[in-house]
């Protein structure tokens, strides 16, 4: 697509989209009265409209039933998480097997590490990405002290080359061929936190299994924004949250995959009550039996109340289906892209510098800024006209226009906003 940083070219953009009237089916924050620009769907995804009528369905039942509505619910409570798994599986590419619902995104992360880092001998290494977002680092370190070893020499990171912000997944693959007789597990993000930069999890996960390695994938910026194929690419385990592009709401319940290959795997775990076999679950008797698949990895019955409003922005993916929102998604980034360096090429006044990649098959919808010389007060002033982004320190601006809800018009705004407060800033 051929990109014109103008008014009438967004709004034809607009006219043009199949996914234009999704917009109106989210709601939009107005901030000291006035409506933002919203560029922050990679930390919290909009309320999209059905949660509170699916909230109430709950509520309702709870106050006319009582306990009953484990069974006798409109959804009984019972088996609400299974509600989840269908498009959640889709959305990963897996089989509903392989996928569950639970908790929230480090604690299944920390479950599952307990069944596949299991460090022997030489074999203890964990090789990640540097830069690797703060929660994933804190469950390396802790992890590996658990099992007595160093952090600083148990885990390996792999970092960009000099001058770039870009992670190769040619040095990803060095890495584990050159440490092939010590790594346990390679564990990298789907999407990078940082940049955006998505990586290539089918080669990572080939290599790794190539030198004997397990490999876990944390999913929290990737899931709901770019294609996935977890099954197909044979990756052992997998965790996410829900509340940024899935539109989940903050907090809310993540979910976890784990390959059919270890279903039945007799490997260690932490159980809990509703991991274990359903036929049996209600006898109270000593001696876990986990469920076949995911499932078996629970600990406590599901958080009801959340998997609702869940459920209903879930819906919405089913319904408009992945590929249309990733095609509109390298649109939008496209575009956000074409803007930024239109207005960077005509500033003295501040370096800034994109440090997501540039191939669209390479990220997602979320483009990260350097401010080259800078610091976050331009970030400050971005927010104070109304432009909700985020900062990351010491001087990177992250945007992500999500297909769902951002507009054409939303970016080009942006761009007339940003050449305004540069334009403040150097008078």
């Amino acid at each position: 697509m051929t990109f014109d940083n103008s008014r009438a070219f967004a709004q034809q953009c607009d006219r043009d989209d199949p996914l234009r009237d999704w917009r109106r089916r989210f709601s939009h924050p107005r901030i000291n009265g006035r409506d933002v620009l919203y560029f922050t769907g990679n930390s919290l995804g909009l309320m999209p409209e059905g949660v509170r009528e699916a909230l109430n369905v709950e509520l309702d039942d709870w106050a006319r039933l009582g306990v009953e509505g484990h069974f006798h619910g409109t959804h009984p409570w019972y088996s609400y998480h299974e509600r989840l798994t269908p498009p959640s599986a889709r959305l990963v590419g897996a089989l509903e097997s392989e996928v569950v619902c639970m908790n929230s995104l480090t604690t299944n992360l920390h479950l599952l590490f307990v069944s596949f880092y299991r460090p022997a001998g030489k074999r203890y290494k964990i090789i990640s990405e540097a830069k690797m977002f703060p929660s994933d680092r804190y469950l390396l370190e802790t992890q590996t002290r658990f099992h007595g070893y160093d952090p600083d020499d148990a885990i390996i990171e792999v970092g960009p080359r000099e001058g770039s912000r870009i992670i190769e997944e040619a040095d990803i693959v060095a890495a584990i061929r050159e440490h092939a007789d010590e790594v346990a597990l390679v564990f990298f993000g789907g999407v990078q936190y940082f940049t955006g930069q998505f990586f290539d999890i089918a080669t990572i996960t080939q290599a790794a299994h190539d030198a004997g390695a397990t490999v876990g994938v944390d999913l929290a910026h990737a899931v709901g924004n770019v294609p996935l194929s977890l099954h197909d690419w044979g990756v052992d385990f997998a965790a996410w949250c829900t509340y940024k592009y899935l539109n989940g709401s903050a907090g809310n319940v993540g979910g976890a995959f784990v390959h059919e290959r270890h279903a039945t795997a007799d490997l260690p775990r932490f159980g809990g009550w509703w991991g274990h076999d359903k036929e049996n679950r209600f006898l109270m008797e000593p001696g876990f039996t986990p469920i076949p698949g995911a499932e078996g990895w629970q600990l406590s019955n599901a958080p009801v109340m959340g998997m609702a409003v869940l459920h209903a922005a879930l819906s919405m993916f089913d319904e408009v289906g992945l590929d249309a929102l990733r095609k509109k998604s390298i649109a939008l980034t496209g575009y956000l892209e074409n803007i930024l360096r239109d207005v960077i090429a005509r500033q003295e006044h501040m370096t800034m510098r994109l440090i997501t990649p540039t191939d669209p098959a390479r990220r997602g919808c979320q483009l990260s800024v350097q401010l080259v010389g800078g610091d976050r007060g331009l970030f400050d002033a971005l927010t104070a006209a109304g432009v909700i982004c985020d900062f990351r320190e010491p001087d990177v601006v992250r945007l992500a226009p999500a297909p769902f809800y951002n507009s054409f018009e939303d970016v080009w705004r942006f761009g007339g906003v940003l050449e305004q407060v540069l334009a403040e800033q150097a008078a």
